[in-house]
């Protein structure tokens, strides 16, 4: 399964710009830094940008106008990583456009070979393949905290998916999405990608692809296309994170924190889409666990990633070494582009929770793993969360 990789996005004058602190692990450090005051709405709906937000990224060499006007493209690698200290992630009004979410279906790194050798720790036997089934239209109605991530890197734009998750300092009204590490940023060797944004019930009514390509933008992002003004991941995946997943797939995971892309209504993403799951840190032992259900828009081959589909599993238990996290498993036939979507499972109390995400899958593609969910990733939930408390 290809990880996919963060970047940094351009803005206009008139569009939501927001700066945040570097996005590492869950330390006592950074858990309570807050992001720069952020762009304003006037009475008119229109968006101002802060000054002080305009001088930090003339800091990182980033004039807003040649930015908006294609200076993002710029891939120097010895740039981009002088900018991955920070995720710098402003707004570009209608950049992802029809033609360009339905173009962006490129994975965005290489999948682990079929078999994992030299495994120290606990590893079950590798499961039958599941078939993908479609998830019934509309989506909104099936699975409506499901959506797809878009973001661009220097390989060209690139696609994800993800999931609308609650957030406890805003209960009712939460603006957070769970998605993989490798979803938003490149891991050891690259920084944060750009461009990203969310797309809840992407494709909603399961559309064909050669009927979306007259479909109006109100169809295939019917609930909007919402900007990451936040991300955060684990150190672990920044720092050990591989095209392939690498010793970084056991801590692949992020939370996205978003803003709608031209201000809408007001009401939050939770309150959009009318969904948000729960997020389960302490999941029942594998076998304990009656069956998982991983949900993701697959776009490698044979899939064109346009379309919503789902498995279900019984998981087992993958290792990559004695020394790392035990990863859930399932077989599953979904391809990359399905990387950071949701894996649901009964909580401690009994109720759909989400307790995992696809971060890899072997070129066969007939299974996917994905992390356990510890105190670790409750430490990434918790401070993406404190960041935007009473906002």
């Amino acid at each position: 399964m290809r990880p996919i990789r963060p970047t940094l996005a351009a803005a206009s004058l008139a569009a939501v710009l927001a700066l945040t602190a570097t996005a590492c692990g869950p330390s006592e450090d950074n858990a309570g830094d807050k992001p720069s005051a952020p762009a304003s709405q006037s009475s008119d709906g229109a968006f101002t940008i802060p000054d002080d937000l305009k001088d930090r990224l003339k800091e990182h060499g980033i004039d807003l106008d040649k930015w908006r006007d294609g200076e993002w493209k710029n891939w120097d690698r010895d740039k981009w990583l002088r900018e991955a200290q920070d995720f710098v992630n402003p707004i570009i009004e209608d950049l992802w456009d029809p033609d360009r979410m339905r173009d962006a279906e490129k994975p965005p790194a290489e999948p682990v070979a079929p078999d994992i050798s030299g495994d120290e720790g606990v590893t079950d036997p590798t499961p039958a393949p599941v078939d993908a089934v479609p998830v019934k239209a509309p989506y909104h109605s099936s699975a409506a905290e499901a959506g797809k991530v878009f973001f661009d890197g220097p390989q060209g734009s690139m696609v994800c998916s993800a999931t609308v998750v609650k957030d406890p300092a805003n209960p009712g009204k939460s603006n957070m999405v769970w998605t993989a590490g490798h979803c938003v940023h490149a891991g050891k060797s690259g920084g944060w990608y750009r461009n990203i944004a969310f797309v809840p019930s992407y494709n909603d009514a399961a559309q064909p692809t050669s009927a979306l390509e007259k479909a109006p933008k109100e169809e295939i992002a019917p609930y909007g296309v919402w900007w990451g003004d936040w991300a955060q991941t684990s150190e672990k995946w920044i720092s050990e994170g591989a095209a392939t997943g690498g010793q970084g797939a056991p801590h692949d995971y992020a939370v996205i924190h978003v803003t709608p892309e031209k201000g809408g209504s007001g009401k939050s993403l939770e309150e959009t889409v009318g969904a948000a799951l729960p997020v389960e840190f302490n999941a029942p032992a594998v076998p304990e666990i009656a069956t998982m259900k991983a949900t993701g828009y697959p776009a490698a081959p044979p899939y064109d990633g346009q379309k919503l589909f789902q498995c279900a599993d019984r998981p087992g238990r993958l290792s990559l070494g004695a020394e790392q996290p035990t990863m859930y498993r399932i077989g599953c036939t979904m391809t990359g582009g399905s990387s950071g979507g949701g894996w649901v499972a009964a909580g401690a109390d009994g109720k759909p929770a989400l307790v995992s995400n696809t971060s890899i899958g072997p070129v066969t593609a007939g299974w996917l793993a994905g992390p356990r969910l510890g105190k670790d990733a409750q430490g990434i939930y918790e401070a993406v969360s404190k960041k935007f408390a009473g906002r």
